[in-house]
C-alpha cells in the first residue's frame, strides 16, 4: 500500500464531510459546514486510515465513510462543548452557538450526530458496536468531568477517567475500526487499540497543557477556559499547590483584578506542567511500544510519526 493512495482517501473524508451535510434546511447546512470547513488536525480519520493501511488494507477508499463518521462524532462534540463552554471561537472562527444561536447550535450537533448514523449504516456489525460504545464513553466523560468542575472533586484518578473517555475512546475506536476493518487479527486489533488509547490520553494532556501556556491566535480558541472553569490537567496536578492546600478555592476568589491570568501564573511555578508532560510523553512511548509487533511499512511510519506530532504540537 502506497501513501498516496492514503493521501487520496484523506482528500475524500474531507468532501464526504461536507456533503454528507447537505439539506434543503439551511440553517442546519450552513452551520454544519461552518465548522466543518474551519479545519483542525484531523487526526483521528487519519488515525483510522493509516491503521487500516498498516495492518495490511489495500483499498482505503472503502473505509472513507468510516474515517469521517469518526471525525464527524468529534465535530459534534466540539459545537456542544462551545456552548458549555461559554466559547465564542473555535478554530479561528466565531463559535457556532455566537453566529447562529444557542438553540440552532444546539440542533445543529445533533444533526451532526445523527449523520454519524448515516455514515455508519453500510458497515453492519461489529463496526457500529465499537462506534457506540465510544460515543457513550464519550457522553460518559463529558458528564464526569462537568460534575468534578462543578463539586471542585477532580484529582489525578478522576481526571485520568475523564480523558480515558471524553477523548481517548475516539482515538481508541479509530485504531481499532481501522485495524478490525482490513481483516487484521485479534490480537493485532488489540495492539492498535492500545495505541490508540495511549495517544489519546497523551493528545488530551497535551491539548490541557496548552489551556495554560498556549497562544491563543494559533490555538483558534481562547486559553484559560480550562483553569476558570476548575477542570483540566493543570487542576488535577496542581490544584492544591496553586489554590491555596484544599484545590476547592474559586477563581472569583482569588485577589486579583484579572484572577485566571493569575491563576494560570500559579500554575506555570508550580511545576504543574513539566509532570503533566512526562506523563504525555509516557503514555506517547506507550503508543509506540503498542505497535512494536507490527511488521514495517509507510504507514506504520506514520502512525509513529503522529505520536511526536500530538506531544510535539503547539496548536
Amino acid at each position: 500500500m502506497k501513501l498516496p493512495s492514503l493521501k487520496e482517501a484523506f482528500a475524500a473524508v474531507e468532501e464526504r464531510l461536507m456533503a454528507v451535510v447537505e439539506t434543503d434546511v439551511l440553517t442546519l447546512e450552513e452551520a454544519s459546514q461552518h465548522i466543518i470547513s474551519s479545519g483542525g488536525k484531523r487526526v483521528r480519520p487519519q488515525l483510522l486510515l493509516l491503521s487500516y493501511a498498516a495492518c495490511g488494507g489495500t483499498t482505503p477508499m472503502q473505509a472513507v465513510d468510516l474515517a469521517a463518521a469518526v471525525e464527524m462524532v468529534h465535530t459534534a462534540t466540539l459545537v456542544h462543548d462551545d456552548i458549555n463552554d461559554h466559547s465564542d471561537f473555535r478554530r479561528g472562527k466565531m463559535a457556532v452557538h455566537k453566529r447562529w444561536g444557542r438553540t440552532f447550535a444546539l440542533l445543529a450537533g445533533d444533526f451532526l450526530f445523527t449523520k454519524v448514523y448515516e455514515l455508519m449504516a453500510p458497515y453492519g456489525n461489529p463496526f457500529n458496536v465499537m462506534m457506540a460504545d465510544a460515543c457513550v464513553k464519550l457522553v460518559e466523560g463529558e458528564t464526569l468531568q462537568a460534575h468534578a468542575a462543578k463539586t471542585g472533586e477532580i484529582d489525578r484518578e478522576t481526571y485520568k477517567k475523564i480523558i480515558a473517555r471524553k477523548t481517548a475512546s475516539l482515538f481508541e475506536v479509530g485504531a481499532r475500526m481501522g485495524a478490525a476493518f482490513a481483516g487484521a487479527t485479534e490480537a493485532t486489533v488489540e495492539a492498535f487499540r492500545q495505541y490508540g488509547y495511549n495517544l489519546g490520553m497523551a493528545f488530551q494532556i497535551v491539548d490541557d497543557i496548552l489551556d495554560v501556556i498556549g497562544d491563543p491566535e494559533a490555538l483558534g480558541k481562547p486559553v484559560g477556559l480550562d483553569v476558570a472553569q476548575n477542570r483540566g490537567v493543570m487542576v488535577a496536578e496542581g490544584g492544591v499547590a496553586v489554590m491555596g492546600g484544599n484545590g476547592h478555592t474559586a477563581v472569583a476568589e482569588l485577589p486579583d483584578e484579572d484572577p485566571v491570568k493569575r491563576m494560570m501564573i500559579r500554575m506555570r511555578e508550580s511545576g504543574a506542567i513539566e509532570l503533566a508532560r512526562m506523563q504525555a510523553i509516557e503514555l506517547a512511548e506507550r503508543a509506540r511500544e503498542a505497535l512494536s509487533a507490527v511488521p514495517a511499512s509507510p504507514a506504520k511510519e506514520e502512525l509513529l510519526g503522529l505520536v511526536d506530532l500530538v506531544v510535539d504540537r503547539t496548536m
